[in-house]
């Protein structure tokens, strides 16, 4: 019949899912593994603490910005070229990132990899939006995202060995060796997965409409709304963590260390959760239960600190709480952000996406400027987060019927 969807192509889970979090752990290995190197690169340029922050809200923007373009344009000629394309000028940035000879050109690299790092994530996102249903999707997804959280736990202390034995060239050089064997298993394993190409989707007219349409949407809006904030909320805490942790508090580097890996497990115990709950009470609940949790935790910080009270477990326990949340609604909202719009996949993964960059860009920023010696500012972050989370959980997401239906069957 010439109107019927043409059917979705056919990827066996397990490579779904091991591209899957290929793809999206490009980010924290991206923005993590290269933390260590900071000291060093500030006695290599003799650069200010402003220009090394540059190096990594440049990429944060430019990442941000990215999605935008690659969304449409993966729409249009779909998912693989986009995703090899990125993944070699990834590739290419990260080496010229481990030659950089100035600031300014390890600035620029860094731009660069937030863009091409945005095509990752975009297709990542449109990918399982083409391969599954919503439910399916979200539960990819979570195994996706415990991969993210098993990256994000180890890139740190790779990037402080490897910064260790042989300087910061080397963090830069592992960085390009992850992003060329992603690049490498994308070309081997991964057919494309869009069923049907959008020959508008470039068109200036229609894209406009589109974009001018998701956020009207209750599904997109709640779903995208939800992961910006609850995402914005962590990573407040983890880049104030450093100042909070090793200054106000006094930890070791070791110690440091082991209480960032603590909030990468209970982020990938969210993401476990998540997998588990799913078939029983469908994305929406589960959404609004990490919504729940990320608020407890984000208010129980945020007391703590107004209250005076100051010590590694009135910061670290309630971010516990809070991880947990996020891991638990975040397979939601990248799975349910998409689900309204099939045929705009790649469009709606990119602006919300660039949603959550430029929250998170805003945020960051805001605290750069706020920060004193005291963890009320992480804390009050952390705290409104959750709330704005919770907030809009519990008035724009719409319920979800399909688990309501499974669950009238079960009854009947």
């Amino acid at each position: 019949m010439s109107g019927a969807a043409p059917p979705r192509p056919t990827v066996p889970v397990g490579i779904a899912a091991l591209a899957l979090t290929m793809l999206l752990g490009l980010q924290p290995i991206t923005t993590d593994l290269y933390l260590p190197t900071l000291p060093v690169l500030a006695a290599h340029f003799g650069a200010l603490p402003s220009a090394l922050q540059l190096t990594m809200s440049v990429m944060v923007l430019s990442f941000g910005i990215g999605q935008l373009v690659w969304g449409p344009v993966a729409d249009r000629f779909g998912r693989r070229p986009v995703l090899l394309l990125g993944l070699s000028v990834y590739l290419a940035a990260s080496i010229g990132a481990a030659l950089a000879g100035t600031i300014e050109w390890l600035v620029a690299m860094r731009g660069l990899q937030g863009a091409t790092l945005a095509a990752s994530v975009v297709c990542g996102r449109a990918m399982v939006r083409d391969l599954y249903d919503p439910r399916q999707g979200a539960q990819v997804m979570a195994r996706g995202l415990t991969g993210l959280g098993l990256t994000a736990l180890l890139s740190p202390p790779l990037g402080g060995l490897v910064t260790a034995l042989w300087g910061w060239h080397a963090a830069f050089a592992a960085i390009a060796v992850l992003g060329g064997t992603t690049l490498l298993f994308i070309a081997l394993r991964l057919p494309e997965t869009q069923p049907q190409h959008n020959p508008e989707a470039l068109r200036p007219g229609p894209l406009l409409r589109t974009w001018a349409t998701m956020p009207r949407n209750r599904t997109f809006a709640g779903y995208a709304g939800l992961s910006a904030c609850t995402y914005a909320g962590l990573m407040l805490f983890l880049v104030g963590s450093s100042f909070l942790m090793k200054r106000l508090l006094g930890l070791t580097p070791l110690q440091y260390g082991l209480a960032l890996m603590s909030v990468s497990v209970a982020y990938i115990l969210g993401t476990v959760l998540c997998r588990r709950a799913l078939p029983r009470f469908g994305m929406a609940a589960v959404a609004r239960c990490g919504a729940a949790l990320a608020l407890l935790g984000g208010a129980a910080m945020a007391a703590l600190a107004l209250a005076g009270v100051q010590g590694l477990w009135a910061l670290l326990l309630p971010q516990l709480v809070y991880s947990v949340g996020h891991g638990l609604s975040q397979p939601c909202c990248q799975a349910g952000a998409v689900s309204a719009f099939p045929r705009q996949a790649g469009t709606a993964a990119a602006l919300a996406g660039s949603i959550l960059a430029l929250l998170t860009f805003g945020t960051t920023w805001w605290l750069g400027h706020v920060l004193a010696d005291s963890p009320v500012p992480v804390a009050l972050g952390s705290g409104l987060s959750g709330a704005l989370a919770t907030l809009i959980a519990y008035t724009v997401l719409p319920p979800d019927r399909t688990a309501f239906a499974a669950r009238a069957r079960a009854r009947a």
